[in-house]
């Protein structure tokens, strides 16, 4: 059963069995809002960017994204970048794979981000999504839904952070103004 969440709320990642979650994936979804044109409506290209940055004490140690695709020890992984966006109902465009298990123990949060690389505001964009997904067997966990554009040009999303012995997620939903991860860095630390 898919949790959908809300702005600012935390779930826990442990299964219904009590079990914890081994494996996620952060997808995102979006597709280009259609615009009123003279002869009609039509759709631009939106090139959106997904990025994990992961925190040791607040502070970032190792970034994922479009140009990185693999976490230095290999627990989080992206899928690779997608250009055009489309799915925004269901399917993910980008998505972040991380093996919870082999995050090390110094990581305490993984923070996923989302900038319009080419510039564009999210007034372009409809139907942006990020979903959480147990990686083993493919049933999503949580569902955030990004209502509203706006004159920005990035999300901070959600994050995944370390809760006792387990792991939480908290959808945050931050509007922020960016074109790459670097470029979201101090609207990211608040959420820390």
């Amino acid at each position: 059963m898919t949790v959908n969440m809300s702005k600012g709320q935390a779930i826990s990642l442990q299964k219904a069995d009590g079990g914890t979650l081994t494996a996620v994936r952060m997808g995102l979804g979006w597709q280009s809002a259609p615009r009123r044109g003279l002869f009609g409506s039509r759709t631009k290209e939106i090139d959106l960017d997904a990025s994990a940055v992961l925190f040791a004490d607040k502070q970032p140690v190792d970034v994922v994204f479009f140009r990185h695709l693999t976490s230095d020890d290999g627990s989080v992984r992206h899928t690779g970048d997608n250009l055009v966006g489309g799915a925004g109902q269901g399917g993910d465009d980008e998505a972040i794979l991380v093996d919870l298990q082999r995050v090390p123990v110094h990581i305490d949060q993984i923070v996923f981000t989302v900038n319009s690389f080419t510039g564009q505001s999210f007034a372009e964009v409809a139907n942006a999504f990020c979903r959480l997904v147990d990686e083993t067997n493919g049933q999503e966990i949580a569902r955030y839904t990004l209502t509203g554009g706006g004159p920005y040009t990035a999300q901070i999303m959600a994050k995944v952070h370390r809760a006792g012995a387990g792991w939480q997620m908290t959808a945050l939903g931050s509007p922020a103004n960016g074109r790459t991860f670097q470029d979201l860095m101090p609207a990211i630390v608040p959420h820390l």
